[in-house]
């Protein structure tokens, strides 16, 4: 998201030059998988986080330049509106110890951030939405500095020929209108990332697209917009809505959204990137001088800079990644649908659960979505997104099933099995899926816990509220103890 682009106008030249080249882009992958070597050899995982910024009273710190300059390290980047930061977390192998490692290092780098961002005036939250965002806050002066931010926004309005209307019904209703995309900087994510086959990768998104609804059940932790209740996990909505390209009548043409579930199971990698240049035009339409197939035939590895970009500027909630490291290609998958927090410790066990689940349906004789629907698990997304805990979702065999239950039940011997299949330590996965059993068996999230604060202060102003809440919450997030633990 946070690449560097230069060029700020785009003319219909450069827009014809940018799709043949990201069709060729297209042809010389679709030779790759034929063909080269992927780096397939000891798969790695990652994980990425998104923050948010706020002031001692709890209200958006605007200040994610002055808090990246504090901190001076180049695993913090800034993000899309001023209120928000992001982490890398350095990729790391599950059966060395990753998960802890994971946890360890992102405590010992959030801490030195917060102490730094301190100084300036800004504490970070992890949590999904930032509840005490306000109108005032949706305006293209709340984008961060980098030229590509303003530029992204200007093309998706562009493409719309209309500002962005966001209407979400949930406890409450919220309707409103933007003139920028600056309602998506609401929503932060953290990322999972694992690295996989091209023989594998399709088994692999499959399978992350077919527990998305359980993961979302168990770990919402977004219900707060504009100062309206909305669903457990707001982000999944607003995201949709904050980045759609399509005007009405084009909604009512059956054209696919930038922000897409997707529509099937794939047998390929390359079904997505294929999808990527049939549905959707280029928002950033910038071409580089690579010649992919000459840089090919001569040993090298094509960057595919055109097929890359346009790729991260289609918002698949698990996306598709190519990548080059050491000049090795490689390819992941990136699970983008979860919010951060509410802990370190929270947050590594959702990483836990995915990971794992996700190893043991790949390696599964007869495949999960050979036994469901696509519309099936899309279903399942966005009934846990609403519902969080509460959520029903369809698992076959067993029909319509809480989805807490299905998670004692079935789900996290899977996840166990898979995390002996990485090869995780037996006290690793007892600690992080643990805190998945106790938060299913108590009903907790960061979402239940937000949202119950809230009506304790049932008589006081709404933003006065969430600004308790939310201090409240910074103060428990820095224990590190899980949310089913809080009071």
């Amino acid at each position: 998201m946070g690449e560097e682009v230069d060029q700020q106008e785009f003319s219909r030249a450069d827009r014809t030059r940018h799709r043949e080249k990201v069709r060729r882009n297209l042809d010389v992958f679709a030779r790759m998988l034929r063909e080269a070597a992927f780096d397939t050899d000891d798969p790695m995982t990652g994980l990425e986080m998104e923050l948010n910024l706020i002031d001692e009273a709890g209200d958006p710190a605007l200040k994610n330049a002055e808090v990246l300059e504090a901190i001076a390290d180049p695993d913090f980047q800034t993000e899309l509106g001023q209120f928000n930061i992001e982490i890398n977390v350095a990729p790391a192998k599950l059966r060395d110890g990753g998960l802890s490692e994971f946890e360890e290092s992102l405590r010992r780098s959030l801490n030195d951030a917060e102490e730094k961002g301190s100084q300036v005036g800004a504490h970070q939250v992890m949590i999904g939405i930032l509840p005490t965002l306000a109108e005032g806050h949706m305006t293209v002066s709340s984008l961060s500095s980098n030229p590509r931010y303003k530029l992204l926004s200007e093309q998706i309005l562009a493409a719309r020929g209309e500002d962005i209307t966001i209407s979400i019904s949930g406890r409450e209703r919220l309707t409103t209108t933007a003139d920028s995309i600056v309602p998506e900087a609401a929503c932060t994510s953290t990322q999972f990332h694992v690295q996989t086959s091209p023989d594998q990768f399709a088994a692999h998104w499959n399978a992350a697209q077919a527990i998305a609804g359980v993961q979302l059940a168990v770990s919402a932790n977004s219900p707060y917009l504009l100062g309206k209740e909305l669903w457990r996990e707001t982000r999944i909505p607003l995201f949709e809505q904050a980045t759609d390209t399509r005007s009405e009548e084009l909604k009512a043409q059956g054209v696919r959204p930038r922000v897409w579930f997707g529509e099937r199971w794939i047998t390929s990698v390359f079904d997505l990137f294929e999808e990527n240049v049939r549905y959707f035009p280029a928002l950033l339409p910038v071409t580089d001088d690579e010649d992919p197939l000459e840089v090919l035939e001569s040993g090298g590895t094509p960057a595919l800079h055109e097929l890359k970009l346009h790729n991260g500027t289609i918002y698949r909630w698990n996306r598709p990644v190519y990548d080059i490291s050491q000049g090795m290609p490689h390819l992941r998958v990136e699970n983008r649908l979860l919010a951060a927090g509410p802990t370190v410790a929270d947050t590594i066990a959702n990483a836990a659960l995915w990971f794992g689940l996700v190893r043991y349906l790949v390696e599964s004789e007869r495949p999960l979505w050979s036994q469901m629907s696509f519309s099936a698990a899309e279903e399942n997304f966005h009934v846990a997104a609403q519902m969080g805990v509460d959520a029903q979702v369809y698992w076959p065999g067993l029909g319509q099933v809480r989805a807490t239950e299905l998670v004692l039940r079935r789900l996290l011997p899977m996840a166990r099995a898979g995390l002996d299949s990485w090869g995780v330590p037996a006290e690793e996965s007892d600690r992080y899926l643990g805190i998945i059993e106790q938060r299913c068996q108590t009903e907790a999230s960061g979402a239940g816990w937000f949202v119950d604060r809230v009506h304790q202060r049932g008589g006081a102003d709404r933003y006065d509220a969430l600004r308790a809440t939310l201090l409240d919450y910074r103060e428990r997030m820095h224990s590190n103890e899980p949310v089913h633990t809080w009071d």
